[in-house]
């Protein structure tokens, strides 16, 4: 029952970062990037304090390196997805930044010897195959843009990787407060290197922001976070994927982009990935099952 929660709060946080998008579109028209990431992360951090500083009595040094890890990985990850942004299209970078799907499995096997499950790596390449179809147009060779956008997917990668490994043992909520404050640091402190503190606040900018903060930051990571104690990994990275769906389908309904066959087929292709992660598996036990029994 646990494990449903979970894939369902990961499919809540996908449904909130797929708003963000046209979001942060709305946002960038006023600010830069780099002023976004900061505002959505101090904010976040300090709604968090607000409802869970009593957290902070009982944070063990355990606590505190693995969130400085996890948030540095995810200041990581959105530093490499801005700057990668300035060079390539938002279609590639979002196709790219999403590989973290199957580079997740990958780190796994890699570093801690996980086997790779069958079902999982099915569902991981057809996510990419189906983000493929949402996200690419035009050429496919790589530029400076888009090694920084494949670099951003191996930070988010780890990202999750490194999320799901502690919270096995650490308090979600805890984790994510050192995280946020570890990734507003490296924000604030970007922003103030570049000298691009902003003068002026024009409301729908301030509007963005705390949508920003609020539910694609402080809800959508403590749902992730949380979730990730019911789930593995590479089943969650797929969840996730959902992302570029629902930020297809909410530009269609807000931004007004016109529905193409592409954009069906990678709807589905997403949708059959996340069917193939969550439904195979327990099939699969179920038939084991019987076997045994005959």
């Amino acid at each position: 029952m646990k494990q449903y929660i979970g894939d369902g709060m990961l499919l809540i946080t996908a449904l909130v970062w797929g708003s963000g998008f046209v979001v942060t579109a709305i946002a960038l028209e006023y600010i830069s990037a780099y002023q976004v990431m900061a505002g959505r992360f101090v904010l976040a951090t300090l709604i968090l304090i607000v409802l869970f500083g009593y957290k902070f009595k009982k944070m063990t040094r355990a606590v505190l390196w693995k969130g400085a890890v996890i948030g540095t990985f995810l200041f990581i990850g959105f530093a490499l997805q801005t700057v990668g942004l300035e060079y390539t299209t938002p279609s590639k970078n979002a196709f790219l930044t999403a590989l973290n799907v199957v580079i997740v499995p990958v780190i796994a096997f890699l570093i801690y010897k996980r086997k790779i499950a069958r079902f999982e790596m099915i569902g991981s390449v057809l996510a990419i195959v189906g983000i493929g179809f949402l996200s690419l147009q035009g050429s496919l060779t790589m530029n400076f843009g888009d090694t920084l956008s494949l670099a951003c997917a191996v930070a988010f990668a780890f990202d999750i990787f490194y999320t799901n490994r502690f919270v096995q043992k650490e308090d979600a909520i805890s984790l994510t407060i050192v995280q946020f404050i570890i990734a507003s640091l490296l924000s604030v402190v970007t922003v103030l290197f570049q000298g691009d503190i902003p003068t002026t606040f024009e409301k729908e900018a301030v509007y963005s922001v705390v949508y920003l903060a609020i539910f694609s930051t402080t809800i959508a990571y403590l749902f992730q976070n949380i979730a990730f104690r019911y789930t593995t990994a590479t089943k969650g990275a797929i969840i996730l994927s959902m992302e570029s769906f629902f930020g297809m389908v909410l530009s269609v309904i807000f931004l007004h982009e016109v529905v193409t066959g592409r954009m069906v087929t990678g709807a589905v292709l997403i949708m059959a990935a996340i069917l193939i992660a969550e439904v195979k598996p327990d099939l699969y036990k179920k038939h084991a099952i019987k076997n045994v029994v005959k």
